[in-house]
């Protein structure tokens, strides 16, 4: 079921959101050269408790999940792009790190992620994360009312497909509220004019994530990562977007 907000509610929402964007601040300026994924995971379950939020990860357990999630947020290196599971790996030098992170506030969710690298980059992922972030922000500027959700998968296919990527569409953009996942899902390659009407008091997560030279991914044995199927590097941008009267507004802008 999809469900509209009222401007109250959006309003509501706001906090979430701001909450989810600093947890990805912090942890993403913690991400150094050594440091252990064990440690931000350990980093955003303390900003959760001290700020009285909820994880929406925690307990996570889709279908498509071997068990419950059971860390709080995602941590995805190299050639893994999505639901990277936190486990004893120590950062190093060049790898291509994506955080993604959703928590409730209120009893309002926000999702958001970001890629980038710790410490020397190399040319090719510096050029796949400004991509996913480009496509990010193609596909919020579509999110406009009157529009329709083939218009922000269309944008993002646009992106992508200039720079040469290919687009994987079993993953995507999905509505967010009461809780982390719901209706509508929102591929990141489509027809532009097609699909669920963009109303306001929709919010979703737009997500765009992409492969450097193949659209196909496994899981991994921890029965959470999704890895790539030829080991090349991934790279992942989110934002919640509220669909307004006046157009897209980011919930989750830093």
């Amino acid at each position: 079921m999809i469900e509209l907000r009222t401007p109250a509610e959006i309003e509501q929402m706001r906090p979430a959101g701001r909450f989810v964007a600093d947890v990805l601040a912090e942890t993403a300026a913690a991400a150094r050269v050594g440091v252990n994924l064990l440690e931000l995971d350990a980093l955003a379950h303390d900003l959760i408790r001290r700020r009285g939020a909820e994880s929406c990860y925690i307990d996570y357990h889709p279908s498509f999940g071997a068990s419950p999630f059971g860390k709080v947020i995602c941590t995805s290196v190299n050639d893994a792009v999505l639901h990277g599971l936190p486990h004893d790996y120590r950062l190093q030098d060049g790898d291509l790190l994506t955080l993604d992170f959703a928590a409730s506030v209120d009893g309002w969710v926000a999702d958001s992620a970001v890629s980038l690298v710790v410490g020397t980059p190399r040319n090719e992922d510096l050029r796949l994360i400004d991509t996913t972030r480009r496509a990010l922000a193609a596909g919020i500027q579509a999110a406009q009312p009157g529009g329709r959700i083939g218009d922000i998968s269309a944008a993002i296919a646009a992106v992508a497909h200039a720079e040469g990527y290919s687009i994987n569409t079993q993953f995507g953009g999905h509505g967010v509220g009461r809780t982390m996942h719901g209706d509508p899902h929102i591929s990141n390659d489509g027809r532009a004019g097609r699909g669920y009407p963009l109303r306001p008091g929709l919010v979703i997560a737009i997500e765009p994530w992409f492969l450097e030279t193949t659209d196909e991914i496994y899981t991994d044995r921890d029965g959470w990562t999704l890895r790539s199927a030829d080991g090349s590097r991934g790279a992942h941008s989110e934002h919640t977007v509220a669909i307004t009267d006046n157009g897209p507004l980011v919930l989750t802008a830093p």
